[in-house]
């Protein structure tokens, strides 16, 4: 289990940090960021896709941050690290992070699935919490993130078996084998600008199509305790981890985050300049 940690710097009351642990997720529905910061925040996102090739997709523009490091001015902002801090402890690394953005009428659906069983090999133990920062209104009109809650705990605990879907349909080509989860007891999570989600690597979750008029954009930062260790054989060259916030603790390797990497990207076999985490 992660750490619990209801220090005075945490943005969470007990109840929302037991209701993570218990549940696998927690809804913020409060400003993350103060405003000023946010729209820089939201201001740099729009430079990055305004550059984006015509023939890449929006919602498959991963780890920006290696091209884009200024973006670690707000992903290691005290507003975001205090978010997390109860969940993994006071000893942060950063794992990733993700902006997904579905574009109004043909955003793609988010195929059922559990970051974990991306990341097999990659971490140990699996625990990594998700901040999903709402850059647009995030609903269910314009394809909101749906998790199901409790998987993180029972069932296959972040391992499940996968069936191929269509890639064109779909941001990824794998889903849950249907009678592996249970739609039915899906929540939606509903966020406006500025607010957020977080969530455990190992819940499942996924999102429907966007064929509203409103674009969605999320941006996914992906946390764990210092004391994970990341597995750097299996990285080869075509990944970075930073140290957010305190010491390391499980004599781990980290990135300057002042500096770009784009020979980690070039390394990530990427046509393009984004590739798709999953």
């Amino acid at each position: 289990m992660f750490l619990v940690n209801t220090t005075v710097s945490s943005r969470l009351s007990p109840a929302e940090v037991e209701h993570y642990h218990c549940e696998g997720y927690a809804i913020f529905n409060r400003p993350v960021l103060p405003p000023e910061k946010f729209a820089g925040l939201r201001g740099c996102f729009e430079g990055i896709l305004a550059e984006l090739p015509d023939a890449e997709r929006p919602e498959a523009m991963d780890v920006p941050h290696f091209r884009h490091p200024e973006l670690l001015r707000w992903v290691f902002d005290d507003a975001i690290l205090d978010l997390v801090e109860p969940i993994v402890g006071p000893d942060i690394a950063l794992f990733s992070t993700h902006f997904i953005c579905k574009p109004r009428g043909n955003g793609k659906r988010v195929p059922w699935h559990e970051d974990s069983a991306y990341w097999k090999g990659l971490i140990e133990p699996m625990e990594v919490c998700t901040v999903w920062l709402a850059i647009d209104p995030s609903t269910r009109e314009n394809g909101c993130m749906m998790v199901i809650p409790q998987t993180h705990r029972f069932g296959q605990k972040g391992f499940s078996d996968y069936d191929a879907v269509d890639p064109a349909k779909n941001v990824f080509g794998t889903e849950i084998t249907k009678s592996q989860r249970d739609e039915t007891r899906r929540v939606c999570v509903e966020l406006q600008p500025n607010e957020c989600s977080l969530h455990d690597a190992r819940i499942m979750h996924g999102s429907e199509p966007n064929t509203s008029s409103i674009r969605r954009c999320g941006y996914t930062m992906r946390f764990t305790s210092s004391s994970v260790k990341f597995n750097e054989a299996r990285f080869d060259g075509g990944h970075q981890v930073y140290l957010a916030r305190g010491r390391d603790l499980g004599g781990n390797t980290y990135a300057e985050p002042t500096r770009a990497y784009p020979e980690v990207m070039a390394r990530r076999g990427l046509s393009g300049r984004y590739k798709n985490s999953h």
